[in-house]
């Protein structure tokens, strides 16, 4: 039944795997693909949280890694929202091109290397905002990880904010999105957009523009959900007075502090900032091993950060659950499946953002207790197979 309604969706993803994007995205922008009786959004468990796209399987934030993400069941798909030279917002996670692209291989952009301040550092590369989207276009995305599949390096290209909202929008089923206001201290730096407007401005927008609204759970929230998160405070509380879409503040190592208040990890997680934040956002997104810490690989006692943030009904999404054997504690004896179950059912977390769309929603589904919605189906096609017998 599934296979069903989505054969068309799947015949998409992978004629986008097999193609060379050389020109304009084989999706609709904007979203003109209708469906009418979509299945709703679940909300009786955690969140899966598709991390750039499935990009444990495709380059992150590319069509196809969103794609095959809806298509794995994700329940939201995320993205980092930066910004080209003349103001288009993209779906991009660093603000330099060297790592995910073959920018190194464009001979006719050698002379864009710059040196700029990122977050109190200086960083040497190609800048997202020292080319037009045009330019950016030219490129093609490839697999941040050497130990992961390379097959598709040099296939896809770098995609819109408009793009990655019309790949949501046009899935067989409600699927949530999970923007990223990144680096906005870097991005406001460099980017001028008219009338004085700002990169938050533009990232509002947008969203506006493609119907997004509603606080979180409201009727408008559930047709079109929507986490916007940030690890810039500033941000947050600058959008909450644009739009009262949801919002979720990430928290970052113990040894970083905000970029643009300069706030260490024991102020913005004391129950003072936590009081004061919780006016702004429904969550919070901390790195995993802050919320239990690691000594020598292994797990030691989960901090209380979890309970705070519930006591103040802050929703908590920790990052980021990878399967490879290298990134999994030894605790869990190089099983995810043992990763999911800690964290789900021992720490009690409300969602996951994870590079393995697919075994976290594979998880869910041995493991969680169905609801009403999906009893009901089981019930009717019983029914119906019984009916079918006697007939």
């Amino acid at each position: 039944m599934a296979l069903k309604s989505n054969a068309g969706y799947v015949a998409i993803v992978l004629l986008s795997l097999v193609l060379v994007c050389n020109a304009r995205p084989i999706y609709p922008l904007p979203s003109k693909i209708g469906h009418s009786h979509r299945q709703p959004l679940q909300t009786f468990r955690p969140f899966n949280i598709a991390h750039r796209g499935s990009n444990g399987e495709l380059p992150e934030e590319t069509a196809p890694a969103y794609m095959r993400a809806i298509e794995e069941g994700t329940d939201f798909i995320e993205t980092d929202i930066l910004s080209s030279k003349d103001g288009v917002l993209i779906c991009f996670h660093d603000v330099n091109l060297d790592d995910t692209t073959d920018i190194a291989e464009h001979k006719e952009f050698a002379d864009r290397k710059r040196t700029y301040e990122v977050q109190g550092e200086n960083i040497t590369g190609f800048f997202t905002v020292d080319f037009t989207l045009k330019e950016l276009k030219t490129l093609r995305t490839k697999q941040r990880y050497a130990f992961r599949d390379q097959q598709y390096n040099g296939k896809f290209p770098i995609i819109t904010f408009e793009e990655y909202i019309s790949i949501a929008l046009d899935a067989p089923r409600v699927v949530g999105i999970y923007p990223e206001i990144k680096n906005p201290v870097f991005i406001n730096q460099h980017v001028k957009w008219p009338g004085g407007k700002r990169f938050e401005d533009k990232f509002v927008e947008i969203l506006q523009k493609y119907g997004y609204e509603g606080s979180y759970m409201s009727k408008e929230w559930l047709k079109q959900p929507i986490f916007i998160q940030s690890f810039a405070p500033t941000s947050l509380v600058y959008i909450s007075n644009l739009t009262d879409l949801p919002k979720v503040f990430l928290i970052d190592d113990v040894t970083i502090p905000t970029q643009d208040t300069n706030q260490s990890y024991w102020e913005i997680t004391s129950d003072a900032y936590l009081d004061y934040i919780k006016e702004y956002v429904v969550g919070i997104g901390p790195w995993k091993d802050t919320i239990v810490p690691v000594v020598s690989n292994y797990l030691q006692t989960p901090t209380d950060l979890v309970a705070r943030a519930h006591a103040r009904d802050l929703q908590v999404h920790p990052y980021t659950y990878r399967n490879e054997a290298k990134f999994l504690h030894f605790d869990f004896h190089q099983d995810p499946y043992a990763e999911y179950d800690y964290w789900l059912n021992k720490i009690g977390v409300d969602g996951l953002f994870t590079d393995f769309t697919g075994s976290l929603h594979n998880f869910q589904e041995w493991t969680s207790p169905e609801d009403d919605n999906t009893k009901s189906k089981l019930l009717h096609k019983i029914a119906s197979l019984i009916s079918s017998y006697k007939n």
